[in-house]
């Protein structure tokens, strides 16, 4: 034989070299070319060297183990536990990849796949069966060897190695060589082109000659020796060097076993065995899920996303997507090549089906075939079940990261944000980005690959097919193309429909956040009704939008699910008009392959779905993320500079708007010494807090300049106070100083408060500082600022909120006292410490038009003579001198200060005096534990939710449906076995229209199926949303008090979301799953009896496993929920003090807590996705082997007891049993998950209401309270059961028309009285009896509505100011004006180009707190109501202001009762009587006159407010 011949020859015999007498080449050197050019030869020698690689790396692995498990004496420091590719160095941070790194992995990569595919076609080919499967599990081999390459190169990354093993670098020098010679014989086949015998070969060449320079590539690496990893040494503290954004937190000890589990563990999740074991014994605890390895921290993620965030001069218009993509890259293309590996052997099982039918009807080569191909069979179910697993596993994880990433990179954002950018965004939408734009970019992941993998997919079943049906493929063909279409189509749609529904979701969201912040209000005014209407309106609207999306999915579902029964029996009609011969063997293989054609017919809709999604997800964050920032340089700060200024402005002009420039203000000049004590003053309005807030930064600087020396101190006009502590809240990250921390409280009169509560200063504080007065919030404010020891001291109207001896005692004790030698810039309505400040500056319009001393200031009149004129009217009033003998004043007793504070304040907390005994069951959290139920969710809660819309008959409609279905397709599979079968007269006419008739059917009843699923899901979750919302509006306003928003929040958000749309479409799939399970469990034993005795083990086996996860998995699921709520929480409650943060310069303090809040709640998310594919990886595996040993039965009985057709219709059923039964379980397990949505909404539905609004039976007459008179019969208030009386048996009588002022300290419980009379909270004893009814027999809004109320806090709701001044839209424009003009606010709102209809942010920040309240007792004008309520309704405005409020009041309200709580004594002197209240009991309650004339607490009281200017 020539050289040509044996070259082509696939024999291993060195026969066919026959030697030529006359050739002039030696016999030993043809002998060596047969030797290394001959392919069989080829292969046996490379063969060797890809096993002893192999050998060597597995020699290790086992040494390793071995030592690890048997050796006693095994240490961590010995020779064996360093890495076989350690560097052996220090521990290290993450370290940098070069692009030569990550060429030799792509190399490696594309080499394993390459062959994997070349494999493939080798055992597809029609030559000699022996040469088939040689040459195939030669490719197998050598894919093998490459991936394992690959693998070792991303443990050199983990381990640091600078070189590559010197195994690794032998191989692919010998593999190289090797690679040659086999291009070399590929070239020499094409060059003979020899085609009888060379075409078996022409594949295998191919590839040779591809795989060439790929080699070549390894050969120069092997060589250069060096891995391209630049590895980042640790010091000794755990930071990487050069990084000091986080602090490492040195308490985790309890890190993941991913992060050090060797190359096996993680390939089969053995690191989570310990973790789902403990679960499995008894439910796990919060603090035993292990925390995140430190390569998946957040911290970690932060600082990559920063490094990578494109700069400024590459002009990006998707800045988070290019950041997002350049840190996960090398994630993505590892997932990328899991993908390929499965696309390639998901094939092979179907393309064997063919020989299996020709092995049982006796058309075999040998008597081992059967064999062969079960054992080829099972080791391509396995690389399959191993590559997909890893894939879910390592995109879930890229998922989690981008999320772990988006979250603390959107709160730096936040911390960052301007103020009209945080305005434009508002905390909703804010929130929003992080609950759900983050997670469908994170959900997207597992999906993005199933976009670029269709079209290959399709590719290689089209060919498949063509080699059975010839040209008919062209049928099918015409269908993929038509079905593509729709669902292109169909995609488009959803986009819109999804758009639009994430669009209302917002709104929803905003909505709820703003009821739920303002609830009080709400309830005071009985407006729950209004605001149910107006959040029922933006859900109708989300819900029209989320009625058409899922309507669109169930036309992508019934199209997905009919096709490949539609398109087969099309396929089949044209192959019979064709003339192709269709036996068992063609039939089967090509319904497989339409099966498998399926998945990416199904997955490609929904990836383009969260393709879509993700796409709009990133485009909201890229514009929230190029949102205009503060700019640092507005404010020039210098810390520690010479010199006596302190704080100078020059030629300011400031706007809160970033891109306008119309001033707010203009023209500012001021000059600050170092030490001094600077006030600023003005009318409502005039600029004071934005002249603040423009020597924080916070202002848009349009001119001038502005230079601060020292750290600055801010305390706002509204207090921002943090859910946690006192002593948390006034420390703020500092370390405790006792002795400092004792002083601060003393100064900041907190000691007497302290001392009331029950925990003193480790007493929780509500959310927003629900559970304490105005006073106290602002105190603790205050006492925050002055612990921190600060520079320069900015405090905005700090005394409004307390009464007049506290805020004396405030000046002299803290602002003149503990602060004494700062700097302090105070804006204050308050004259009487004007004497005492060493500049004033008077604000107008936002200018300042007077600045000086008072004296100076006084004598040349004009704004500031005004204003002290204003207040010198009113201490006319306070006059006592000619009713008062000194002597009376001086015995006079001072009012006890037992009651200076409440446990949980005056605002709606328990007062708890002296006098009371303790409760006896405590403790000092107010904001409950979150529930948390343990086990499994209950059959109860399935029970609701199934039978919430129509009961019974709905589950029975889509049970019946379901079945319906399988049981057509059954029919069609058997139909066409019956049809083929050997023994059978072929019709084709008959086959075709039966086959197509089954195929009608079929459509007919999916669609039945999908559209029932839908209607009874979308009408379930209505109900649930109008329950919760119903339940939620009728709660006491205790639970508000106990429940932190973000609580109510995730489930308005997270939760409403799994109900509307994920858990009816995966409750129908898991359903299917099932049913198609049972089919294939019934086709299998049909025809392969004993497989029944796998099966029962084999089920027992998946109940057993799935109960061992859950077990673990449930409890994940719902830390996940429980550790998500408080990222909101923390986020929204940073946004709302973001400017106390940026003012102490606390921003890394607060991104540290982020971030760990971030990592407790991802801990979750990553243990539970591991958890879910180490089950996916075992029920997969057991049923592909329970698969192949059925089939192994199937080929083991003689041929006269199975049919050939038979086994073709088990087989084709069989090879999706390991998918079938994973996804059944999965899918189960998935639902009973996301069922914890249910569960937690349902706990939201049965809050103990409060009492009924409306009683039917019992009305109050129309006009009633027509005189206002108010009788309190022995009144007693608690607010909670085993807590002290705060009211205590007070008893007095009111006549209609009087008007009664309410005195007292700081939390004695002046607003309780009030809140009692409204009935926020129930008299524990006693009667209320207006105009001779008992208001505890009405009905809460018949009660509310005919009342008003202008409460502490000025509420102001988003929207106009017709929104706000009539919220319920009863009045017409012209009332709405004339109230406006009685309230001092026409002027304002109609120099406003959009008069009424004026635009209110988010809280009514772009109002002056003055304004505010202005506009709440506008409110209250257009309700006439005979008894009207002022709880401290003026504390916010000037003098000035407030003597034209009192004056409006007079005339407007003169035939109404008024019962006012007043701080200004002036306010309450010409009130009828008044009513002074200590420690809950009414001490006194007489004309003001009176009162003065005999020694009395009111007394006291006036004669310190007259006093406050000469003590100060």
């Amino acid at each position: 034989m020539s050289s040509e011949s044996w070259i082509t020859s696939t024999s291993c015999s060195t026969s066919v070299v026959h030697l030529s007498e006359t050739s002039s080449i030696p016999a030993l050197v043809q002998y060596i070319a047969f030797a290394f050019l001959s392919p069989c030869p080829q292969r046996a020698l490379l063969s060797i060297v890809d096993v002893i690689f192999l050998l060597s790396l597995l020699a290790f692995a086992i040494r390793k183990l071995y030592q690890r498990f048997i050796s006693n004496e095994y240490r961590a420091n010995s020779e064996l536990s360093k890495p076989l590719i350690g560097n052996n160095s220090n521990r290290v941070a993450p370290p940098r990849t070069t692009l030569w790194f990550k060429l030799s992995l792509l190399v490696t990569a594309l080499l394993a796949f390459c062959h994997i595919v070349v494999s493939i076609l080798a055992f597809n080919k029609s030559s000699q069966f022996s040469w088939k499967v040689l040459d195939g599990l030669f490719w197998l081999v050598q894919a093998i060897c490459h991936a394992v390459a690959a693998i070792l190169i991303l443990h050199e990354k983990r381990f640091q190695a600078v070189t590559h093993p010197i195994s690794l670098r032998i191989y692919w020098f010998a593999n190289f060589i090797f690679i040659t010679l086999f291009a070399i014989s590929g070239i020499i086949r094409f060059v003979s082109d020899d085609e009888n015998e060379g075409t078996s070969l022409r594949f295998d060449d191919i590839a040779s000659i591809i795989s060439f320079p790929l080699a070549t590539f390894l050969l120069f690496v092997a060589n250069y020796g060096s891995t391209g990893i630049v590895p980042s040494r640790i010091s000794d503290d755990g930071m990487a060097v050069g990084t000091n954004l986080y602090e490492p937190d040195a308490k985790i000890t309890n890190v993941s076993g991913y992060a050090s589990a060797s190359l096996l563990s993680k390939a089969f999740w053995i690191w989570l065995n310990p973790l789902l074991r403990e679960g499995y014994k008894s439910s796990i605890k919060l603090d035993e899920v292990p925390s995140l390895s430190p390569d998946h921290r957040a911290e970690r993620m932060a600082e990559l996303f920063e490094a990578n965030w494109p700069k400024p001069n590459e002009r990006s218009n998707h800045p988070v997507l290019i950041a997002l993509v350049r840190c996960f890259w090398s994630r993505i293309a590892l997932t990328a090549f899991l993908a390929g590996i499965r696309l390639v052997v998901m094939y092979v099982g179907p393309v064997l089906i063919n020989s299996f039918i020709d092995f049982t009807a006796g058309k075999r080569n040998s008597t081992n075939e059967g064999y062969y191909l079960i054992l080829v069979l099972l080791c391509s179910k396995f690389v399959e079940v191993l590559a997909t697993h890893q894939f879910n596993f390592n995109t879930q994880m890229i998922g989690m990261l981008i999320r772990n990433t988006l979250i603390t990179s959107l709160y730096r954002k936040g911390l960052r944000l301007s103020c009209s950018a945080r305005q434009t965004h508002g905390v909703g939408q804010i929130v929003n980005h992080m609950a759900v734009d983050a997670q469908q970019l994170s959900d997207m992941m597992p999906q993005v690959h199933a976009v670029w993998m269709m079209p290959f997919q399709v590719i290689i079943s089209l060919v498949l097919l063509y080699n059975y049906l010839g040209a008919s493929v062209l049928a099918a063909i015409v269908g993929l193309l038509g079905v593509l279409l729709f669902v292109v189509y169909n995609t488009k749609s959803n986009n819109f429909y999804q758009f639009n529904l994430m669009m209302k979701r917002d709104s929803r969201m905003k909505a709820t956040n703003e009821m739920l912040n303002y609830m009080r209000v709400i309830k005071f005014q009985a407006w729950e009704d209004h605001f149910n209407r107006r959040i029922l309106a933006v859900r109708d609207s989300e819900f029209g939008w989320l009625t058409k999306f899922m309507y669109s999915v169930s036309l992508n579902i019934i199209v997905m699910w009919s096709t490949p029964l539609l398109i087969s029996a099309v396929t089949f009609g044209v192959a019979l008009l064709l003339g192709v011969p269709l036996d068992a063997g063609t039939v089967f293989t090509t319904t497989t392959v339409f099966r498998t054609l399926q998945e990416p017919i199904r997955t490609f809709p929904q990836s383009l779905i969260s393709l879509s999604q993700a796409m709009i997800a990133l485009g909201r964050l890229d514009r929230y993320m190029m949102s205009k920032e503060l700019h640092d340089e507005s404010v020039e700060r210098v810390e520690g500079c010479d010199g006596r200024t302190a704080v100078e402005v020059r030629d300011g002009v400031f706007s809160w708007d970033d891109e306008s420039e119309e001033a707010v203000l203009k023209n500012i000049n001021m000059n600050i010494s170092k030490g001094k004590i600077a006030t600023i003053v003005g009318t409502v309005g005039s600029g004071k807090s934005s002249l603040l807030c423009s020597l924080l930064g916070e202002m848009h600087k349009i001119s001038g300049k502005v230079r601060v020396c020292g750290t600055t101190a801010y305390v706002s006009q509204t207090s921002w106070i943090q859910n946690g502590t006192i002593e948390e809240n006034i420390l703020f990250g500092l370390p405790m100083d006792r002795q400092r921390y004792n002083e601060v409280i003393r100064v900041c009169s907190l000691e007497k408060d302290l001392e009331m509560m029950d925990y003193g200063d480790q007493t929780e504080i509500g959310e927003r500082g629900i559970n304490l007065s105005g006073g106290q919030k602002q105190r603790i404010q205050l006492a925050r600022a002055v612990y921190q020891d600060c520079d320069i001291y900015l405090l905005d109207d700090v005394f409004s909120a307390v009464d007049a001896h506290t805020g004396s005692e405030l000046f002299k004790e803290c602002v003149k006292g503990a602060l004494k030698g700062k700097t302090i810039v105070l804006v204050t309505h308050q004259v009487d410490f004007l004497h005492n400040v060493d500049l004033i500056m008077v604000m107008r319009d936002g200018t300042i038009v007077q600045s000086g001393k008072y004296n100076d200031l006084l004598d040349s009149g004009l704004d500031f003579g005004a204003l002290v004129a204003a207040h010198e009217t009113s201490m006319d009033l306070v006059d006592v001198e000619h009713n008062n003998p000194q002597k009376e004043r001086i015995n006079s007793p001072r009012p006890t200060r037992n009651a200076s504070s409440s446990s949980h304040g005056e605002a709606n907390g328990e007062s708890n005096s002296v006098d009371q005994p303790k409760s006896e069951k405590g403790t000092a959290k107010l904001i409950k534990e979150e529930e948390k139920e343990t086990g499994r969710v209950s059959m109860n809660v399935y029970k609701q939710y199934f039978t919430e819309a129509y009961g019974w008959w709905g589950v029975t409609a889509i049970l019946s449906l379901s079945v319906l279905w399988q049981a057509v397709l059954m029919c069609g599979d058997y139909w066409l076995a019956y049809e083929t079968g050997d023994e059978r007269k072929f019709n084709p006419a008959l086959f075709i229209s039966v086959y197509a008739a089954i195929g009608v059917v079929s459509l007919v009843v999916v669609t039945a199926r999908s559209f029932s699923v839908t209607i009874v899901g979308l009408k379930t979750a209505q109900v649930f949303f109008s329950q919760i919302l119903n339940s939620i509006l009728h709660a006491p306003m205790s639970f508000f008090d106990t429940t932190p928003s973000g609580r109510i929040l995730s489930r308005a958000s997270t939760d409403q979301t799994n109900v509307d749309f994920l858990l009816p479409f995966f409750l129908s799939i898991t359903i299917a799953m099932y049913i198609t399970l049972l089919s294939t469990f019934f086709i299998t034993i049909q025809y392969a009896w004993p497989t029944i005795f796998l099966i029962v083990p084999l089920a027992w086996l998946n109940i057993w496993y799935r109960g061992y996860y859950l077990a673990t998995s449930r409890e994940l699921t719902r830390f996940d929920q429980i550790t998500k709520a408080p990222i909101i929480h923390h986020f929204s409650e940073t946004i709302a003090g973001v400017m106390t943060i940026r003012a102490f310069r606390k921003q890394g303090r607060f991104r540290q807590e982020n971030i760990r809040r971030v990592n407790a709640n991802l801990r979750m998310d990553f243990h539970n996705n591991s958890s879910n594919e180490w089950l996916g990886f075992r029920l997969e595996l057991l049923g592909s082997i329970v698969m192949c040993l059925s089939t192994l039965f199937m080929i083991m009985l003689p041929s006269n007891v199975i049919k050939p057709e038979n086994v073709g219709l088990s087989l084709s059923y069989g090879l999706s049993l390991n998918a079938v039964m994973f996804w059944a379980v999965f899918m189960s397990c998935f639902v009973e998950n996301r069922m914890v949505s249910v569960e937690r909404i349902k706990q939201f539905t049965n809050i103990p209401s409060e009492a009924a609004w409306e009683i039917k039976d019992r009305h109050a007459p129309p006009n009633w309270p027509n005189h206002g008179n108010v009788e309190l019969k022995d009144l007693q208030v608690r607010y909670r059961p085993n807590t002290p009386l705060v009211l205590k048996g007070i008893t007095l009588s009111i006549r209609g028309g009087e008007k009664i002022g309410v005195v007292g300290r700081t939390g004695s419980g002046k607003s309780t009285l009030i809140q009692v009379l409204f009935r926020l909270v129930e008299p524990t004893g006693g009667r209320i009896i207006i105009d001779g009814i008992d208001i505890t027999m009405l009905g809460l809004h018949e009660l509310r509505s005919r009342f008003g109320i202008i409460p502490q806090e000025p509420v102001l709701f988003e929207g106009t100011v017709r929104s706000n001044i009539d919220p319920t839209g009863t009045h017409s424009d012209e009332e709405i004006w004339k109230s406006l003009e009685r309230c001092q606010l026409k002027d304002v709102v109609a120099s406003k180009p959009e008069k009424l209809d004026a635009l209110v942010i988010d809280n009514g920040d772009n109002w002056s707190v003055g304004q505010r309240q202005l506009l709440c007792l506008g409110r209250v004008m257009l309700k006439h109501s005979r008894l009207l309520f002022m709880d401290e309704a003026t504390a916010s405005v000037d003098s000035q202001t407030d003597a034209v409020i009192q004056k409006i009041i007079r005339e407007d309200f003169a035939a109404c009762t008024i019962i006012s709580i007043a701080h200004r004594i002036p306010t309450v002197m010409d009130c009828d009587r008044v009513l002074v209240i200590d420690a809950g009991r009414a001490k006194e309650f007489d004309a003001p006159s009176r009162l003065l004339e005999r020694p009395s607490l009111f007394g006291a009281l006036v004669q310190e407010y007259a006093n406050r200017s000469a003590e100060l």
